[in-house]
């Protein structure tokens, strides 16, 4: 079920995390699941450390009330460098959305500026260490009906309308014009190093952390709003380790077969090891109950 998540939030919201329903070893395996109140939404995720030795995947999965209005918040921070990054994100990220002053009247302001806090904080909060550790992060929130999602990095959203993939996010890569751009225009260089990186050194052109890149790696994220009608099925969030290897419309392709989302979320990792992936591998699968029919939804199930 959904325990209280004892961190200090906006006194206006009571705010809940989901539990891990299964972990096996330091980072090795964890999935769960959940479904909304009123049966409406339905989430799953999977967590798989793969042929890393370390894990570095993060991930957030929140419900909250705010002036008595349901707002979901679900995120995947995949760190590079070390996974101090990743993990301040998963503990900071979200509170400081619902914190900030602006959250529900200018959604989208609050998005990018909580983004751009949390880096700096971040930045301050590891001034005094040697690690210079990034972080991507790939977040939706859902607010009513609207979905916003926002992306920093090369983690990446995806949602099936109608039986379609649709991305709602593009991968911050060095490559791309507008970046290499942004880069070049701000005095650094992108240049071939098996892949296009920042410097030579960072292999996407936009993240937290990363101090010394910081002047080219921004934090600000895109941001994209999709309103939940009865064509939009479902939402994908997951880290570069599906991604390299699962082409979206594989991901949805595959994430239909399975009515459960969390049996989704294991699939899409399961089927990203088995064709390679050498990176930490997590994802997040939303489903959209829609109400089609006027029909109740079912009540809500929880998890022990």
């Amino acid at each position: 079920m959904m325990v209280d998540s004892g961190r200090a939030v906006n006194p206006r919201a009571a705010s809940h995390v989901l539990p891990e329903k299964d972990q096996v070893g330091d980072g090795g395996y964890a999935t769960g699941g959940w479904r909304s109140d009123d049966g409406r939404l339905n989430c799953g995720y999977s967590s798989f450390r793969g042929k890393r030795v370390n894990m570095e995947d993060f991930f957030d999965v929140k419900s909250t009330k705010i002036d008595g209005q349901t707002i979901s918040f679900f995120g995947i921070f995949d760190g590079h460098g070390g996974s101090r990054a990743a993990e301040y994100l998963k503990e900071h990220l979200f509170d400081n959305l619902m914190k900030h002053p602006k959250f529900l009247t200018d959604i989208k302001l609050a998005i990018s500026e909580s983004y751009q806090r949390t880096d700096s904080d971040f930045l301050d909060a590891e001034n005094n260490t040697s690690r210079d550790d990034g972080s991507t992060a790939s977040t939706a929130i859902l607010v009513g009906k609207h979905l916003y999602v926002a992306n920093v990095g090369d983690s990446r959203a995806v949602i099936s309308k109608a039986g379609k993939a649709i991305p709602l996010s593009d991968d911050h890569k060095p490559n791309r014009i507008d970046e290499r751009k942004r880069i070049e225009n701000a005095g650094g260089f992108v240049m071939w190093t098996g892949t296009w990186r920042v410097g030579g050194v960072l292999a996407m052109s936009r993240a937290f952390g990363n101090r010394l890149l910081k002047r080219f790696v921004v934090a600000e994220p895109d941001i994209q709003e999709r309103v939940v009608d009865h064509e939009l099925e479902f939402l994908i969030l997951a880290s570069d380790g599906l991604w390299d290897v699962v082409k979206n419309e594989d991901a949805v392709s595959l994430a239909r077969l399975e009515e459960d989302p969390e049996a989704a979320a294991r699939k899409l990792t399961e089927v990203a090891f088995s064709r390679g992936s050498a990176d930490n591998i997590t994802c997040i699968v939303v489903r959209f109950l829609n109400n089609k029919d006027g029909v109740d939804p079912p009540p809500a199930c929880a998890y022990d």
